[in-house]
């Protein structure tokens, strides 16, 4: 990528030549380099306390006992992970970040969205975190010694498509940017693009009215062309619970529950779903 007055304007200059690979004869330093730009890369570029590090997982690659791809599993698997970017985080924001730190780009669309909020509903956080690691598509854009990058800055033909530029400059903002430290919080970024397939507006963070956000549900004003926003992007779903067990809820066993929500209240809902002791049967758009 080209140093150019408009990539250093959206701040991805510093991006250029950004490929770190571990090659078979690397020295120590070296290693080190590679262990911190993982860190950078899947941890949304943090500030990183000594006490905070993988040391049994970077010993195990400094040894070549491991490779990069599965240092990047156990980092995305870890504690740390888990803490900055799940826990406190709507589901969809994870997947967000997720797509961002383990493949290099955001999603394109509201399958892969839904695709992965089964996954994690059927069989867990870490099942899901492998889908992304072992994927044609990582293995193909990093194999096993390259550390994940941010690919949908350089145009490169491969599966790319045009929304995921503008996407994925959406969720970075910049090099000095921390994925902790963004204006939204644990909300997600991209929600009404992708159910409207539509591509985010990016105002450089030095222009006036970057630090804007509108209301996570929209205004109150009626839209002629998109319904109401009051419901944020228009896109709904319908949902299917089973097994709840909370308060008002019998313990005998129950038929499945169907509601139907909008998107921007999909997360909240599976949560509480969760805490009810119940699981999702389906998700599907309307």
């Amino acid at each position: 990528m080209a140093i150019t007055t408009a990539a250093a304007r959206l701040g991805i200059s510093s991006l250029d030549d950004a490929k770190v690979e571990l090659r078979p004869y690397a020295t120590q330093d070296e290693i080190e380099g590679v262990i911190l730009a993982v860190y950078q890369q899947v941890l949304g570029n943090p500030h990183l306390l000594k006490s905070e590090r993988l040391t049994i997982s970077e010993s195990l690659l400094r040894n070549r006992q491991i490779t990069v791809q599965e240092f990047v599993r156990q980092v995305a698997k870890s504690d740390l992970y888990k803490e900055k970017f799940f826990y406190n985080c709507f589901q969809s924001r994870t997947i967000e970040l997720n797509f961002k730190h383990l493949l290099g780009r955001a999603p394109y669309d509201q399958s892969e969205i839904t695709e992965h909020l089964d996954l994690y509903q059927s069989k867990g956080f870490e099942a899901d975190i492998d889908s992304y690691i072992d994927s044609d598509e990582y293995q193909s854009s990093f194999g096993e010694n390259i550390v994940p990058y941010y690919r949908d800055f350089t145009t490169t033909g491969v599966g790319q498509r045009t929304v995921g530029f503008p996407r994925l400059l959406q969720l970075y903002r910049g090099y000095a940017n921390s994925d902790n430290a963004t204006l939204t919080g644990s909300a997600p970024r991209l929600a009404k693009n992708i159910a409207q397939k539509s591509a985010p507006t990016i105002i450089p963070s030095s222009a006036p009215g970057f630090a804007f956000l509108s209301a996570q549900k929209g205004d109150a004003t009626a839209s002629a062309f998109g319904g109401s926003k009051a419901h944020g992007s228009g896109q709904f779903y319908r949902v299917e619970v089973a097994g709840i067990r909370g308060g008002g809820y019998p313990k005998v066993r129950r038929v499945n529950k169907v509601v139907v929500i909008p998107y921007e209240e999909l997360s909240a809902h599976m949560q509480r779903v969760q805490r009810q002791g119940g699981k999702i049967a389906s998700i599907t758009p309307l």
